[in-house]
């Protein structure tokens, strides 16, 4: 009967470690390329701005002095159509095929408002030529360069969970309508 009891026992605790086990189960961990370490609440990432893409060069993360000086050279390879001015789908990611219809809109990027000036969505030709200028604007600590914090911005306390402030195109500053009281 010890025996029974023994064996019943080393069961059941093997059935427990097994059970905790594949409750902490992780799916799988973060894909092998390093890519998702930050996600979202709905477990996806925000494309990359192509905006951002194009001024960083040397794709380090940092929009450094050079990559600033050469901004409105590099700007203007987002121009698809060759009209000399970049419109929200030239400069920002296609929205995911299965994005709602009536989901907010993401807030405009830091970058996006200082390049955009007049705020219309569009990067005209004399917003292109002044990209410099505009850039070193974001340059909040002086270093010369722009971080990610500086080239995207804060986070908006009511946005997104999980957000991190890069949108999909638009003039996107609205939050989404407000809770239901």
């Amino acid at each position: 009967m010890k025996t029974l009891i023994k064996t019943t026992l080393s069961v059941l605790a093997l059935s427990a470690v097994a059970f905790v086990a594949n409750a902490q189960d992780d799916n799988g961990g973060p894909p092998p390329d390093g890519q998702g370490q930050s996600q979202g609440s709905r477990g996806h990432r925000h494309p990359p701005l192509p905006i951002v893409q194009a001024l960083d060069v040397n794709h380090d993360g940092v929009i450094d002095s050079n990559e600033i000086a050469n901004a409105s050279a590099q700007l203007l390879t987002l121009d698809k159509n060759g009209d000399g001015v970049l419109t929200t789908n030239e400069y920002m990611p296609t929205p995911p095929k299965n994005l709602p219809a009536d989901a907010p809109k993401p807030p405009t990027p830091a970058i996006v408002k200082a390049l955009d000036v007049n705020g219309d969505g569009v990067i005209d030709a004399s917003e292109i030529a002044n990209a410099h200028a505009a850039l070193k604007t974001l340059d909040k600590n002086g270093d010369g360069q722009l971080t990610r914090d500086e080239f995207i911005g804060a986070r908006p306390q009511n946005g997104p969970p999980g957000g991190d402030g890069a949108g999909f195109g638009g003039n996107g500053d609205q939050q989404g309508p407000p809770p239901a009281q």
